[in-house]
């Protein structure tokens, strides 16, 4: 035992350097020029110019603010959405409601991927492909999220319910002003997840959108990237690191409110 508990960080540190080696050779290669970069020479001196070039060959402005869109669009529709589902399957009684639940929780075995002709055929019908709106809908009733704000709703304790009823409250009034501030932490870790998860999001995204004016980053990137425009190993590795820098870097200045968000979502 003693040995395997000297093994097991060292074990660790190398799954964790495997890991993260793609990213860091993503962003050591960024900075040197392609032939040094596939020749993975460590002498070669760095450079900004790959940057400048991957700024240059697509509409990145464009793209972030398409991102931020959208991951801005999907979190608000979550909120209330999964607010007043979790709600409901927490503290309103109706014929019922374990039996929709458990429909509710099946979501979660589905793979996105095995719903897209279905949605692309509803979007299709709505007039919502090729647009921000469409991009997001099939993402805003997530099963997770209203799974995690009934479970943050159950735990709110029932005498803070009935004081506020006492005082007048609406049964949306209880709602807004006991159970939404107490569920802040679930809120929050809730949307670090949603946001990581939307700003990545690739497949669907590639499907709804026709033009620049509502491609999100991944999708952008996947066409710089594409063989036909030419692979440069180092100028991809460049407009990567332009693309999951927001992420990264509101992960680092966050990373304390990060953890301790989920510590106190999941203490319950």
């Amino acid at each position: 035992m003693g040995a395997l508990a000297r093994i097991e960080p060292l074990l660790a540190l190398a799954l964790a350097g495997l890991w993260i080696s793609p990213l860091l050779f993503a962003g050591w290669a960024a900075f040197h020029d392609p032939s040094a970069a596939v020749g993975f020479d460590l002498s070669a001196p760095w450079t900004l110019d790959n940057f400048r070039t991957a700024w240059a060959g697509a509409p990145w402005p464009r793209y972030f603010l398409n991102t931020f869109l959208l991951v801005t669009t999907v979190l608000i529709g979550q909120f209330v959405l999964c607010t007043l589902a979790g709600f409901a399957f927490a503290q309103v009684a109706f014929r019922g409601k374990d039996t929709i639940f458990a429909l509710v929780l099946l979501q979660l075995f589905i793979l996105p991927e095995v719903l897209i002709v279905e949605n692309y055929r509803v979007a299709s019908a709505l007039g919502l492909l090729d647009t921000i709106l469409g991009i997001g809908a099939p993402y805003m009733a997530s099963a997770f999220g209203i799974f995690l704000m009934r479970q943050a709703f159950k735990s709110v304790p029932k005498e803070l319910d009935e004081a506020a009823r006492i005082e007048g409250c609406s049964l949306l009034g209880t709602l807004w002003r006991v159970y939404v501030p107490a569920a802040r932490p679930t809120y929050l870790a809730y949307a670090l997840v949603s946001v990581s998860t939307h700003w990545n999001n690739f497949l669907w995204p590639l499907i709804a959108t026709n033009s620049d004016s509502t491609r999100p980053l991944t999708v952008g990137l996947s066409i710089f990237g594409a063989p036909e425009n030419g692979v440069d190993i180092a100028v991809i590795s460049a407009a990567t690191g332009m693309a999951i820098a927001p992420l990264l870097v509101a992960f680092l200045v966050f990373q304390r409110q990060f953890v301790q968000a989920f510590l106190r979502a999941g203490i319950k």
